[in-house]
């Protein structure tokens, strides 16, 4: 039987930082910002629509056990994570909403995907406290895992300054607290099974809903049946440097029965970008 880890597993030579930053986004989200490519461009975009219900949840799901933390250092992670998730989502919000009236998205349909699926797991009666903890260790490593790649310009070559340097923000900070949940998770006796259970439905249904409303955008900049699109998707999921090769081997490093996020080490990516950030951080 393995021992229940009561600890905070976050080297000592890291920290959580809350910036509260903000950014001017406007005139940028009107374009094609992300390598000045429609697929991206929507791709990224969704997953900015899908951040506020989700990282409000996230946080919801540590609090319902923050009563069982007996570890200050942990407790003190945990209070950091909540500032800063939610500040990102205070962030996407706006991002969000100009986005929207900026290209003529309906904001409350592409919303009301990601809200419809937390609301269908909630109503489910096994969809327990412990289970939407689960859902966000899981949650939280592919957010980690996509901010490393980004951060090392795997999934975008060029973006401009101010959205570059808010989803390069939101990257590193997810890299900050990225074993948060997992420490909360194990500290109250989290299973292997439920984690490994869990993973596989957020994976799935999170590409889902984040490709459904990707969908909406292209067809409503009728850029979704073009052959460049297409193109693009491929790309971006099944070449060399793509989405899913750049993902498999820390999805596949999670089923691991004795995984822990820290065993990833980015902390050398961390501190750079830590360092990149700071005149940014100075100014906001």
């Amino acid at each position: 039987m393995t021992a229940i880890n009561l600890e905070s597993t976050m080297p000592n030579d890291l920290s959580i930082e809350v910036r509260n930053m903000t950014f001017e986004l406007e005139k940028i989200l009107a374009t094609d910002w992300a390598d000045n490519d429609p697929f991206l461009t929507a791709f990224f975009n969704a997953m900015s629509i899908s951040f506020p219900s989700g990282e409000r949840n996230f946080i919801d799901s540590v609090r319902a056990y923050e009563d069982r933390i007996t570890d200050p250092k942990l407790a003190s992670e945990v209070k950091d994570f909540y500032q800063q998730e939610a500040i990102h989502s205070r962030e996407h919000r706006k991002y969000n909403r100009l986005l929207c009236q900026q290209r003529g998205y309906d904001l409350a349909k592409l919303e009301r995907v990601f809200l419809n699926r937390l609301e269908s797991a909630k109503k489910n009666p096994r969809y327990t406290p412990r289970v939407n903890l689960a859902a966000t260790v899981s949650a939280e490593h592919f957010t980690a895992t996509f901010g490393e790649n980004l951060l090392e310009e795997r999934l975008i070559k060029s973006m401009p300054k101010p959205i570059a340097e808010l989803w390069q923000w939101h990257s590193l900070e997810e890299l900050e607290h990225k074993s948060v949940a997992f420490d909360v998770y194990n500290q109250i006796g989290g299973s292997y099974k439920m984690r490994a259970s869990m993973m596989r439905f957020v994976i799935f249904f999170l590409f889902k809903d984040v490709f459904s409303v990707a969908v909406k955008m292209l067809r409503h900049d009728k850029q979704l049946w073009k052959w460049k699109t297409f193109k693009s998707f491929s790309k971006f999921l099944f070449s060399k440097d793509g989405f899913i090769r750049a993902h498999i081997p820390a999805y596949k490093a999670f089923f691991q029965q004795d995984f822990h996020p820290w065993e990833i080490d980015n902390s050398s990516l961390l501190k750079s970008w830590q360092e990149k950030l700071q005149p940014a951080v100075a100014v906001a």
